[in-house]
Parts: C-alpha cells; sequence; structure tokens
C-alpha cells in the first residue's frame, strides 16, 4: 500500500467552521434539507456519506469534526443532505458497523467514510464486496483498491499539549483518560507523556483506558479518582467517555472556583465544553484541546473523490507539517510563556530535532 503526505489548502480550512446541523437521522429515512445554490450539476451528482462509531455524531469530538467536515464539503459543493448528497449513518453497537457500511453503498454513495479505527474490518469486508464504491478509513489502514487509509500523527499534537500540561500544573499530577486501549490511543498517551516529561520531568503522569468511546460516565467517574489524587490536569481521548470528564472538572470548580482544575480537549476546540459559571463569574476549565483536523481529511478525500482522483490504496497522512495537527484556536488560558515553548517544541519536531514516541514503550 502506497503512503503520501497531502497538504491542505486554505479554503478549506476556511471552511471547516460549518454548523453541526441536526442529530439523530434514522438510517432509511432522507433527512434533505435546502442546499446552497452554487454548485455545478456534475458536482451535485456526487454523493459521499460516513458511518459513525458508537459515539455518535453529537460526541463533541471525533465523530462530530467528521460530520462538520461533510456538511462544510456539501455546502461548498451545493449537495443536500440525504441520499442524493450526503448523510451519515449512526451505528448503536458494533454490529451496526457492517450493516450501515453495506447500506451506504447498496444507496449508491460514490464515497463511504468509515469513521473510527473500530470499523476497519467492516469497511475491508464490504469493500471487497462492492468494488463499484469507492470507501475510506479514518484513523486506521485498510486493504483494498477502492479504499483509501486516514491517518493523522496524533502524538506530535498530543506533545504539544502534554508541553501545556507541564507547565501547567502546580500539583505535578497529570491524567491521561483513553477510550479504548490500542495503538492509535496509545499515540495520544506516548506524546503527551513525552510532551510532560520534556518540560516538567518530576510530574507524575497517570494513564488509564476506559474500554470505551461512549460511557461519560465512566469518565467522570476516572476523572474524579484522578482529580481526588492530586491530578489538577487530565488530557481525555476518549470520545463522548471524554465528556464526562468535563462533567466532573465543572462540577468542581463550581464547587471552588478557586480550585486549579483542567481538562485538555481531544479532535475539536473543546473550548465551549469547559465553561461554567461559578458565584456569578464566567470560568472555563478547558486548558487547551489537541486539534485533529478530521473535518478537512474529509473534505480533502471527498473533493479528490469528485474530481476523478481518488487516492485507492494509498495512506494519507496529516501532521502538524500538512497543517492536520495542532492546539486549538482558543488560548484564553495559556499564557504567553507557555504558547511561546509550545512554539518552539514545535518547531523542533517540523526541523526534526525531536521524534515524538508514537508507543508508551
Amino acid at each position: 500500500m502506497k503512503k503520501r503526505k497531502f497538504g491542505l489548502a486554505l479554503s478549506m480550512v476556511l471552511a471547516a467552521g460549518t454548523i453541526l446541523g441536526a442529530c439523530g437521522s434514522d438510517d432509511s429515512e432522507d433527512t434533505s434539507t435546502d442546499s446552497n445554490a452554487g454548485g455545478t450539476e456534475e458536482e451535485s451528482d456526487f454523493t459521499v456519506s460516513m458511518v459513525t462509531d458508537t459515539g455518535g455524531i453529537d460526541d463533541k469530538s471525533f465523530n462530530q469534526s467528521a460530520w462538520e467536515g461533510m456538511q462544510a464539503f456539501g455546502e461548498e459543493n451545493g449537495l443536500e443532505e440525504g441520499v442524493d448528497g450526503f448523510k451519515y449513518f449512526q451505528s448503536n453497537n458494533d454490529a451496526d458497523y457492517v450493516t450501515n457500511i453495506n447500506t451506504a453503498a447498496r444507496n449508491d454513495f460514490d464515497l463511504v467514510f468509515g469513521i473510527g479505527f473500530l470499523l476497519t474490518e467492516a469497511i475491508e469486508q464490504v469493500a471487497a464486496q462492492q468494488t463499484d464504491t469507492n470507501f475510506a478509513i479514518v484513523d486506521s489502514v485498510a486493504e483494498g483498491d477502492n479504499v483509501a487509509s486516514i491517518t493523522f500523527k496524533e502524538h506530535e499534537g498530543s506533545f504539544l499539549v502534554g508541553v501545556a500540561a507541564g507547565l501547567t500544573t502546580e500539583s505535578d499530577k497529570i491524567g491521561f483518560v483513553g477510550g479504548v486501549e490500542s495503538d492509535l490511543i496509545n499515540k495520544f498517551a506516548a506524546g503527551f507523556k513525552a510532551g510532560v516529561e520534556a518540560v516538567n520531568p518530576d510530574a507524575e503522569i497517570d494513564i488509564q483506558f476506559a474500554g470505551d468511546f461512549n460511557n461519560a460516565s465512566r469518565g467522570q467517574q476516572m476523572a474524579a479518582a484522578m482529580y481526588g489524587s492530586g491530578a489538577d490536569v487530565i488530557y481525555h481521548a476518549a470520545g463522548g467517555t471524554g465528556n464526562g470528564v468535563f462533567t466532573e472538572a465543572k462540577n468542581l470548580k463550581q464547587q471552588d472556583p478557586d480550585r486549579q482544575v483542567w481538562v485538555i480537549g481531544v479532535d475539536r476546540d473543546q473550548a465551549a465544553e469547559g465553561a461554567l459559571e461559578a458565584d456569578g463569574e464566567e470560568l472555563n476549565v478547558t486548558l487547551t484541546s489537541m486539534v485533529k483536523r478530521v473535518d478537512i481529511a474529509v473534505q480533502d478525500v471527498s473533493k479528490q473523490a469528485m474530481d476523478g482522483e481518488f487516492p485507492g490504496g494509498e495512506v494519507i497522512e496529516y501532521g502538524i507539517e500538512e497543517d492536520g495537527i495542532s492546539i486549538a484556536e482558543t488560548q484564553d488560558n495559556l499564557s504567553q510563556e507557555i504558547l511561546d515553548e509550545i512554539e518552539s517544541y514545535q518547531q523542533q519536531i517540523l526541523d526534526g530535532e525531536i521524534e515524538v514516541p508514537s508507543t508508551l514503550e
């Protein structure tokens, strides 16, 4: 399988702010909405869909970013939401993956995305049967000439937010909450650990996995234990489970507005998830977020497919250099000194002076 880096157009970055649409459409239902006029007739004939993991498109993280990218692509190209334009299929459990991917292919979508490494086997299975359809898997590498594999250098961005955590902590105790333990989530943990240790070798880093990407209660329980043990910064790479980390941090902040308690978000800028009011004051427990531009990748590969240049059989990798990985634009809780340190380490990564580990070993 070929592997290449892929540059990102500025226009796609600017398009990424499309507002999240209505959630929860049934797989068999065409939830069409009015589209922008302005797409050409040739463009409007193209159709694209995505199949989520169990987190759903309103997970405020990975799936939501992908859906926002698809919405932005649809708006740019005059596509309507529904079977004649762009659509998502919600998976409620693992057994839905093959069913939903098959449904998308049989509805004659030109391109079908599987959002998340958990869908890898299902994508490979259906792609081998539906050879006239193009497929893309996000966060994994799948076999098939009609499959594009989209990967990210999550460890690079996690290193940068690790620098932020290491310089922010007052207790020298820092937590990491991962979703399902896997090679992918270990990349987040490994990069984060390396970033913390680069600026604060005295810090203790508690790395734990929830075993689930869609269990906010479990995330809150894990966060409560970590904060209770003295951690003052927690980085989550856990999808919907991470929402529980925010809940616990906000509860603690409301109880004691002077307490230092931070969350580092993932995939999207999660500043909105950390907002709260305590004693009449607007506060925010989101220190920063590691932004992984799944939205841009979805737009990017969709555009290639629409233009007849689908990268089937290739691995497309997005990192800092490709503008696919970064810290969040919202930086209200980071001092200029910390921002300068982050920029310095980012440049060292780009220059090859630092090779960020992608495994905990």
